[in-house]
Order: structure tokens, then sequence, then C-alpha cells
């Protein structure tokens, strides 16, 4: 028997398709977890104990933007399968939530990757994720101390829908954070790039400077990791606009995009804007599906060699 016929991927209702196409791609038996909200706000989660029945090892499929109510609902699904017989679990997170805040600034801060990272590694002994937005670590294992902490990147299957979808792309990132996937975009697929400062100011006030460089007349693409208020990308096309480029296109790995921001975006001469699946989205362009697949095949042969 394979280690991946041992396996059951469990879905959350909002990423189902998402999780399917997962459970396709690795050989996975699939099956859902299913979510009743009472009038107060509790969440009933009711897992699939026929199917739990025949398999001690599971993975479950959640990516956690808006993740207040998704990481309660998370916890609470794994630790029902424990109490199921569940032995081993796999978290497939795409997005990845609470791990920006790895320090205090300020007296009583709370340090939301400690706290959210001991969390996680107290009910999954893995956690697959894609482009963690991690700042003074360099290993998702250092913020979730679990045997297979993996933090994918997108930048391969961006580079490939940038290819196909992009005459010449010139590629912005904007600011240094985003230099990191800028580079591993147009390094291998020799794509002209460069990189904007920012100075912020506030959660939505930035202040955006352009190297010198020859836009005009290019087919500008900013780049970056996660798209939240939008409001980096907006200063940025904006002071794109006065060189007169032949197109402005946003792509980012996250696309949480606040209310307004995508109208925004536009605004400013955005003809498209492109994300990958870690997020549902309407702007979902870029399938991570299949990078996925391949780290997960990975892990469950590893963890099947022990079991």
């Amino acid at each position: 028997m394979t280690s991946s016929s041992r396996y059951l991927l469990l879905g959350f209702p909002e990423s189902k398709g998402q999780a399917q196409e997962l459970a396709k791609l690795t050989g996975i038996s699939y099956a859902d977890i299913d979510i009743h909200v009472f009038p107060d706000g509790e969440s009933k989660i009711t897992l699939p104990a026929e199917a739990l029945k025949s398999t001690t090892q599971i993975v479950i499929y959640r990516s956690l933007d808006h993740p207040n109510n998704k990481l309660l609902e998370l916890i609470m699904a794994a630790q029902g399968a424990r109490q199921l017989g569940i032995k081993k679990i796999i978290l497939v997170a795409p997005y990845l939530a609470y791990m920006r805040q790895d320090i205090a600034f300020n007296p009583g801060e709370v340090v939301s990757q400690k706290v959210i990272g001991k969390l996680l590694s107290e009910s999954f002994e893995g956690v697959i994720t894609v482009d963690s937005h991690l700042h003074r670590i360099s290993k998702l294992s250092e913020a979730i101390p679990v045997e297979y902490a993996i933090n994918l990147t997108a930048t391969e299957p961006m580079g490939e829908f940038l290819k196909q979808h992009v005459d010449s792309p010139f590629l912005l990132g904007p600011d240094g954070e985003s230099r990191q996937w800028v580079e591993a975009i147009a390094l291998p697929n020799k794509m002209d790039s460069s990189v904007a400062t920012k100075v912020r100011r506030g959660d939505k006030n930035v202040e955006i400077n352009l190297p010198d460089g020859d836009y005009q007349g290019r087919n500008m693409v900013l780049v970056d990791d996660v798209a939240s208020s939008g409001q980096t990308l907006i200063q940025t096309a904006k002071q794109l606009q006065q060189y007169q480029p032949a197109s402005i296109s946003v792509l980012v790995t996250h696309a949480l995009f606040m209310e307004g921001s995508i109208e925004a975006l536009k605004e400013q001469g955005v003809i498209n804007i492109w994300s990958c699946n870690s997020i549902k989205h309407p702007t979902n362009q870029v399938s991570l599906t299949g990078l996925i697949a391949r780290e997960l095949k990975e892990i469950l042969h590893l963890t099947g060699e022990n079991t």
C-alpha cells in the first residue's frame, strides 16, 4: 500500500475546489469538513467519521486569510480528529496568517508569530505554506516547530505565467521586501527588473520612490507577495504614470485586497490584476496546486516510511 493511500485529505467549505484538486494530484481520497454557525457566532465542526475509520493519517487543507474564525475552527477540527484516533495530521495552508509579528516593538505587544506557531505545532506534525511573511527568521520551523515546516515560493509558476501572458515584462518591486520575489522571477527568466523604496507612515499611508529606470513604453508588472490594503501597489502605479509605460499590471501571491483596493488600482492605470490561488479571489490566475502537490507527495513518502 502506498503512503498516499493511507491518507485522507479534508477540506473546508470555502476552499473545497482547491482541496479536491490537490487530492486528485496527490492520489489521496477526499472528504468534507462541515461547519454550522449558530446565531451567537459559535461554530459546530463535523468531521467525516466514517471516512476517518479507515486511516490514522490525514491532510487538512485551509488557507488562513481572515484568520480569527478560521484558526479556531481549524484547531477544533484537528483536535476532533485526534479524538477519533488520527495519529498524524499535515496542514496545507497556502496563506498562513500571523507570521509578520515576530518581535515586540513596544512594551506589552504580543508576538503573534510565537503564539500561533506554538498553537499550530500542538495540533499538526507538518505545515506546508507558500510565501509566508517572515522577517527576522529564515526558516518556517523557527516559527512553527514541527517535523515538516515547509515554506514554498510561488515564483516559478508566477514566472511561467508572465512568460505566457506579457510581452517582454519589466518587473518592479514596490519595496525592499519584494526584492526576493522580483529577483527570483526575473533572473532565471531574463526579465528586466528594479525595486522601489517605501516609507510607511501608517497602514494606509505610504510614500514610494522609484529608482531611475527606462520605464517608458514598457509593460510594467508590479510584483509582491501579498496585497492587503493595496496602498503600496497603488502608490507605485501612481508614480509610474509619469513615465508613460505601455501597460501596468499587478501580480501577487496572496490576494487579500481590502474593499476598494481593486478599484483604486484601476484608477491608477493598472489594466491587469493577477494573483495565485492561495486565497480564493476573482483575480486568481496562477495555480499553486501542482507546486504544493509535489511537496506533499514527498512528505507523505517520508512520513510513510516511519509508519
